[in-house]
């Protein structure tokens, strides 16, 4: 064999793994979510770099998936799992983990990202928790990606896992992530305000519970849209729930859950607890009852037949309704429905105009 014949030889294998690792590296990373808000986010980060699918859907109680089988194929093909922790998935993720046999994303692996790590987290029980307390997780609510905020937090974490797992479209990734800070912090503040003061010193403001002090000061006041100006009319007003599942949500925009129609988490509504609620909403004035789309409304129906109070059925992630296509999405509806039952149509308005601006 001549040695130009060994040149184009070696040079034809090189070019064929070239190739090949050229085509690797241009397919998109596989992850699968616990819930489809998590695939939302990951999604809006991910852009066409990745391949999203979640296991659980928006209509059904997140705390009740099943370990199908099918589940565990869908993870045996996965690059990332991505949860909710804080036990949100402590009933069925190790069955499927286990199941998918993909080392990848076992606890602690790079293809394993606990979104929870570094968000707000509220009702962390500070004694020992038994099951006598019903559904309580002994490391805080995990509904927290009904606060914005923990929401933004999430998509950065999702972001840079991403770029850990694939640094050849990093930049792509912070720039999405970019993208979607811009969105939420918008939808949140007004994209007046943000082009103004910047999203990170609207946030830093309004965790201090500084923001209108400082907007009245400075005399931003009349820039202030999106949610916050839409919830603001709201602030203070009391509602009941069905779960505890939107102490996030009332927390950010100032509202307070003053009961709840369970007894205790997880507990279904029984006839002495439902009329102490109903003495409740009498004696409070309460206007709204909030319960997501998987929730029966016989018990909620029964209080609203007893004292006047609105049943609102509001998703609480994303595909719950058909409004919540997204993340934002599902945002804008929780502001919207409750801004139209607490009586405050004009700030509904302002929201829509935030949003389509």
């Amino acid at each position: 064999m001549n040695t130009s014949f060994k040149i184009a030889a070696a040079a034809s294998v090189l070019g064929l793994w070239l190739l090949a690792d050229i085509s690797r590296a241009a397919e998109p990373l596989t992850v699968v979510t616990t819930t489809p808000t998590l695939k939302s986010l990951v999604e809006a980060v991910g852009g066409d770099k990745v391949k999203v699918a979640s296991i659980g859907a928006g209509d059904e109680d997140p705390h009740f998936i099943q370990a199908k089988p099918s589940f565990m194929v869908l993870a045996r093909k996965a690059d990332l799992w991505v949860r909710v922790g804080m036990e949100l998935e402590i009933g069925y993720e190790g069955l499927i983990l286990d199941g998918s046999r993909n080392g990848k994303i076992r606890v602690g692996q790079p293809g394993h990202l606990d979104v929870s790590e570094k968000v707000i987290k509220l009702e962390v029980p500070t004694g020992k928790v038994t099951r006598d307390m019903g559904d309580v997780h002994p490391l805080g609510n995990p509904h927290y990606w009904l606060d914005p905020l923990n929401g933004r937090i999430m998509a950065r974490e999702i972001a840079d896992r991403l770029a850990q797992l694939d640094p050849n479209d990093a930049a792509a990734f912070a720039q999405n992530y970019k993208a979607f800070e811009k969105a939420l912090d918008e939808r949140m503040f007004g994209p007046e305000l943000v082009a103004t003061l910047g999203g990170d010193k609207l946030w830093a403001l309004q965790l201090r519970h500084q923001l209108l002090p400082y907007l009245d000061e400075s005399k931003l006041r009349g820039k202030l849209g999106g949610w916050q100006a839409a919830m603001l009319p709201l602030a203070g007003q009391s509602i009941i729930t069905q779960h505890k599942s939107w102490g996030y949500f009332t927390n950010r925009f100032g509202l307070s859950v003053a009961g709840e129609l369970e007894p205790k988490p997880g507990i279904p509504p029984t006839a002495a607890h439902l009329a102490e609620t109903i003495e409740l909403i009498k004696r409070n004035g309460i206007k709204v009852i909030l319960l997501e789309p998987f929730y029966e409304r016989k018990a909620a129906d029964n209080v609203r037949q007893k004292t006047g109070a609105k049943v609102v059925v509001c998703a609480s992630a994303v595909g719950g309704q058909k409004e919540a296509t997204d993340y934002l999405a599902l945002m804008d509806l929780i502001v919207n429905k409750l801004s139209d039952a607490l009586g405050a149509p004009a700030a509904r308005a302002t929201a829509s105009q935030a949003t389509l601006r």
